[in-house]
């Protein structure tokens, strides 16, 4: 009996041993949590005041074709971009004729890369370089102040002239410009620049430039100097419709005092087709020691279809050692283009910009893209008062003539950054050593921007 008390007596202890060990563990464990919890608990009490304080100083990304990285005030802004243009041209150049051999030649038409942002929320700036035919030369290199009703740019950019010009090279509807652009010249310079663009019914711009482009001033001891000045009226502008009036004005003096011989005057030419792999069949000798450049401007967008037109004159004062004469040489072209898929030319500060793609072209989107089809006539003369240029027996002006070019272009916008184009043209020349040549050329281009 003793024993079975003893039994009875140890096992009332060894329970109570464990009901203790286990209260004790139980709070311990509690504890320990508790501890732990402590932390993380004053962890999640964060204010709204500091929540707003760190979110101002992390910067902000969007998208738009390459990241934009701004500050979430606004204050500073910065953003790569670039873009790249790879094109085939094949052209009958009428060798019997002209003497110059067919083409069909690959090109990297522009291969640009550079930067561009916002500094102290008034201070933008723009930097960009080409690297295209194995040369590098500076495009847009400007910084602009925007704190004011008009805005002030200094550096490398377009004077304002001609719509089809000032158009980026990203948005034009055929592969190059209008003839007339490349034979007057109407291309970036250094000088600065006013420009009023708050209203959305009308612009202008008025700027004082040199002469010289960027990539020849060191030629000259003296540069000239370059006046321009456009305006633009847009009585409707409204999604999907818009009528765009233009003019604009260029008054230029050649440089002077020469390096090694350099060529002062100015010589007006263009290529054969609208192509930029093409000769040149029209031209004239150096001649000019200034000229005054004038043009109409006319667009009209009705929804998915879009009408572009211009008319220019350059007067140019020929320099008396060489001949007695004044010529006016003219281009003028009128151009119709129509988005089978319904999109629309966006049109915002007296110029059209990018086509917003409704359905894109990506990876098992089944998204069709843009598709558009174009056709324009261009006319470039640059024959009058040719004999009287060569009569005066320095010069010999034998391809002063006139060219007609029809084009037709069928353009596939994949996205709103990438598209490939195709252009059929043909030009008849008439007048000068070319005269009867018709040089007919396919140009086939695929384009990516950021």
């Amino acid at each position: 009996m003793r024993q079975g008390l003893e039994r009875t007596q140890d096992r009332l202890l060894t329970g109570e041993l464990k009901k203790s060990g286990l209260f004790l563990f139980a709070g311990a464990s509690a504890l320990a949590l508790f501890v732990s919890a402590v932390p993380a608990a004053n962890a999640q009490y964060v204010t709204k005041q500091e929540f707003d304080a760190y979110k101002k100083s992390q910067p902000e990304v969007t998208w738009k074709g390459a990241p934009r990285i701004s500050s979430e005030d606004g204050k500073f802004q910065f953003k790569v971009r670039g873009r790249l243009n790879v094109d085939y041209d094949g052209i009958d150049q009428d060798e019997s004729i002209t003497g110059d051999p067919d083409v069909s030649s690959v090109e990297l038409r522009r291969a640009r890369i550079g930067v561009e942002g916002v500094v102290f929320y008034d201070v933008a700036y723009k930097f960009e370089v080409d690297f295209a035919g194995d040369n590098t030369s500076v495009k847009d290199a400007y910084l602009r102040y925007t704190g004011l009703p008009v805005d002030i740019t200094i550096g490398n950019f377009k004077p304002y002239n001609s719509l089809d010009e000032l158009i980026s090279g990203n948005y034009i509807t055929f592969m190059e410009r209008a003839a007339f652009v490349e034979a007057f010249r109407l291309d970036r310079l250094i000088g600065l620049g006013l420009s009023y663009d708050e209203n959305k019914h009308w612009t202008l711009s008025a700027g004082v430039f040199a002469t010289t482009p960027e990539g020849d001033q060191t030629e000259f001891y003296e540069d000239g100097t370059t006046f321009s000045s456009r305006l633009t009226v847009a009585p409707i502008n409204e999604k999907g419709k818009v009528v765009h009036l233009g003019a604009s004005v260029r008054q230029r003096d050649a440089a002077g005092d020469p390096r090694n011989d350099a060529e002062n005057l100015f010589r007006y030419r263009a290529r054969g087709a609208d192509l930029h792999l093409a000769d040149r069949f029209i031209a004239t000798p150096y001649i000019g020691e200034s000229d005054t450049f004038w043009g109409l401007e006319g667009a009209v967008v009705l929804g998915s279809f879009s009408l572009q037109g211009e008319y220019s004159q350059n007067r140019v004062e020929v320099a008396p050692g060489i001949a007695n004469a004044d010529p006016t040489y003219t281009g003028w072209y009128v151009g119709a283009n129509w988005f089978l898929t319904g999109e629309s030319r966006p049109y915002k500060n007296g110029v059209f910009g990018r086509v917003k793609v409704k359905d894109p072209v990506f990876d098992g989107s089944g998204g069709w893209g843009a598709w558009q089809i174009a056709g324009r006539y261009d006319v470039l003369d640059l024959s009058d008062q040719a004999d009287k240029i060569t009569a005066g027996g320095v010069v010999t002006c034998s391809a002063c003539g006139e060219q007609v070019t029809w084009l037709l272009g069928v353009n596939w916008h994949l996205n709103d950054y990438t598209r490939l184009m195709l252009n059929v043209n043909q030009s008849e020349i008439d007048g000068g050593v070319n005269d009867g040549a018709e040089i007919t050329g396919v140009g086939m281009r695929a384009q990516v921007d950021w």
